[in-house]
């Protein structure tokens, strides 16, 4: 029994190794279910894992659409080298590619979805020899406004946002303050004082020259010697020239 068993798993693994018995390595991936607003694009995320490497001659996309109601399952998008929109239906020209092979991502974006698209979206991906495996189911349904969670996420989304400019804003004003303030600091210890002046004051040599335009010096005609220096004040010798003629009224009288 043990010899017949040891030859079975011999003949297995030769007919895996040959390709005539098909692994299964195909695994995709997609949301169970997703939500959008009436007249907006909806993106249905599908990704893969693949045993193989990727071939992009050979690897195919299919989505398939099956309604809510009674109805057919319809054909929503084929990719294979190429994206292949529906030419016919209820989504011909409302759905794009949004995927990469070579990312392992096979998406599509329904654009303005109507209530009548509410069903299941079934993506296929084949990338022989994986040609067998699960396939990725997307539940979409369209309401006519977001729900809490969607509007709460919206809103924090947009806070973050505004409380993110406002920190960089206070940030930026408070390095040009402390750079204007170092500036000012530095510009201060290196200027030299200024000292007042006193416009009643006048330099020394000034008052030099005023003291000399105020001395008379006399001269001798005869001799040609400088007699000494007169100092009077005008004031005081219009002075004594008033005192003599009020002497001099006063004889007269």
């Amino acid at each position: 029994m043990c010899v017949k068993g040891f030859h079975f798993l011999v003949i297995l693994s030769g007919l895996a190794a040959s390709g005539m018995l098909q692994v299964s390595g195909m695994r995709v991936y997609t949301s169970n279910e997703v939500e959008a607003v009436n007249g907006t694009d909806a993106r249905l995320k599908c990704t893969f894992q693949s045993l193989a490497s990727i071939n992009t001659n050979t690897l195919t996309v299919s989505w398939t659409f099956r309604p809510i109601g009674p109805g057919h399952d319809e054909s929503v998008f084929y990719y294979q080298q190429k994206p292949y929109p529906p030419v016919e239906g209820r989504f011909r020209k409302k759905v794009s590619w949004a995927g990469d092979i070579m990312g392992r991502d096979a998406s599509i974006i329904i654009h303005q979805v109507k209530f009548i698209y509410n069903g299941t979206f079934t993506c296929h991906v084949k990338n022989p020899p994986d040609v067998h495996g699960n396939a990725g189911v997307v539940r979409l349904l369209v309401v006519t406004t977001a729900s809490f969670s969607d509007l709460l996420i919206l809103a924090l989304a947009i806070g973050g946002g505004i409380a993110f400019v406002v920190v960089i804003l206070v940030i930026i004003v408070s390095c040009r303050r402390c750079k204007r303030k170092r500036q000012g600091q530095e510009g201060g210890e290196e200027a030299p004082r200024k000292v007042r002046k006193d416009p009643t004051v006048c330099h020394p040599s000034g008052a030099v020259h005023l003291y000399m335009s105020q001395t008379s010096i006399e001269i001798d005609s005869s001799d040609g010697m400088i007699s000494e220096a007169s100092t009077k004040d005008p004031s005081s010798s219009e002075e004594e020239e008033a005192s003599s003629d009020e002497e001099e009224e006063d004889d007269s009288d």
